[in-house]
């Protein structure tokens, strides 16, 4: 009987040796989805319109934020050249030319014999 009781034993306390605890904290991909978070702030990068960053302490755990650029101070150039930007690209249709001109007779005398 004490036999079987410590191989119980023994077997529970393999199990919790090798169990593990998986929950949404543990995965990269996302942030933790939490209303109230432990500490009160955190380390964060603000990215300023004209490239420059400054070194913040945000109330939310977030690495960098990027700030969006003001049109109305931008000069008429430049606001034509960034709403420019923002349109869908037009895809280039490439059309093969098949009207081979290659004459192999050309170049027979590259050829050593």
């Amino acid at each position: 009987m004490i036999c079987k009781l410590l191989s119980n034993y023994k077997g529970a306390l393999i199990n919790s040796l090798t169990k593990r605890y998986l929950n949404n904290n543990i995965a990269c991909i996302t942030k933790i989805h939490r209303e109230v978070y432990s500490r009160m702030y955190y380390p964060t990068t603000i990215a300023l319109p004209d490239g420059s960053t400054i070194n913040v302490r945000y109330h939310e755990p977030r690495k960098i934020i990027k700030l969006p650029l003001d049109l109305s101070l931008l000069s008429e150039d430049e606001r034509k050249a960034r709403l420019e930007k923002r349109k869908p690209k037009k895809k280039v249709k490439i059309t093969e030319d098949l009207g081979d001109s290659f004459n192999a007779k050309k170049y027979l005398k590259y050829i050593k014999k």
